[in-house]
């Protein structure tokens, strides 16, 4: 019964969207219905500005760690502790407050691998970080991130591979969200960071 209830806290925290509450905030607007119409770190940089994406940035990764803290701290397995943070992304992408549209999940799952794995984490940061600064291509790099962490965890042995499976479906969920990147990507048409 304590899992599920952490899962519904999970759930629920995930829920807040910042891009949403700091936009309507900011500028009186639904983040959804301007930019790319994500409510995301990306297009809060888009919409309103360096400082506001940082913000959402932060505290939706503090809601993917959380859970994993929480779940942690209760005893759990890392397994478990993933799968709580896994329904902070759920609650980020599908949340209840907002008719169930939501973001991509990228920093809220950046949380959630920060805490579980810490230098596969920050290995692929710092890669992504390089690759989005040669590329500019945010989309890119956050999918290489759900990519390269995962394996580095399977490969560096820093949680069991259990959890690091259940990393690697994480990863997949939010490739998945990205698929329409992806085809811009493919097709060379997707929009850089700065244009």
């Amino acid at each position: 019964m304590q899992i599920v209830l952490l899962f519904i806290g999970a759930y629920l925290l995930g829920s807040i969207s910042f891009s949403y509450i700091i936009t309507k905030g900011l500028k009186k607007e639904d983040i959804r219905k301007l930019g790319s119409g994500n409510a995301g770190a990306t297009n809060t940089l888009r919409v309103i500005g360096v400082g506001p994406a940082i913000g959402v940035l932060l505290l939706d990764g503090l809601k993917g760690m959380i859970p994993v803290w929480a779940a942690s701290g209760l005893h759990y397995n890392m397994t478990a502790a993933i799968a709580s943070g896994a329904m902070a992304i759920i609650g980020h992408n599908w949340p209840i407050y907002y008719g169930f549209k939501g973001g991509k999940g990228v920093a809220t799952t950046i949380g959630v691998f920060v805490v579980a794995s810490f230098i596969p984490s920050l290995i692929s940061g710092i890669f992504v970080i390089l690759l989005i600064a040669a590329t500019r291509y945010v989309s890119l790099g956050s999918i290489v991130f759900m990519i390269l962490t995962p394996a580095l965890m399977v490969i560096l042995k820093t949680i069991p591979y259990d959890a690091a499976l259940c990393a690697s479906l994480i990863g997949v969920l939010s490739i998945w969200r990205h698929r329409t990147n992806i085809s811009r990507l493919l097709k060379g048409n997707e929009r850089k960071i700065g244009h």
